[in-house]
């Protein structure tokens, strides 16, 4: 797994090179909302999202998300997770239900992968 942060940004050929060795087309991520960063490249978004419990992050600003490198900037981004689920939270899909939600998402990733 690899941790994104505004110190330590990824670049898109590396984004291409993770999605290649994976899933083919590809990257899973978890952003945290609060601490201003994410992570990539596991098979699940559930082991992306403990990794960052154990390091402090809380679930409420954990959420799960697809990147796809060779798509276009405006549709590169998926809202698709599991981990998404949280009908006690208010969020009864697998996607970001609040738009600005996940127009901070967007925000977030765009600061972190360097396109």
């Amino acid at each position: 797994m690899r941790i994104v942060t505004p110190k330590e940004p990824i670049h898109l050929d590396e984004l291409r090179r993770l999605a290649a060795e994976r899933f083919g087309d590809l990257v899973k991520g978890v952003v945290d909302l609060a601490r201003d960063m994410m992570i990539l490249d596991a098979d699940l978004h559930a082991d992306q999202e403990a990794e960052l419990l154990t390091t402090g992050s809380r679930q409420q600003d954990l959420w799960g998300i697809n990147l796809y490198p060779d798509l276009p900037a405006q549709d590169w981004i998926e809202f698709d997770s599991m981990i998404n689920l949280r009908p006690s939270s208010g969020n009864r899909t697998r996607g970001v239900d609040d738009p600005a939600i996940r127009e901070q998402i967007v925000d977030l990733v765009n600061r972190l992968v360097l396109r």
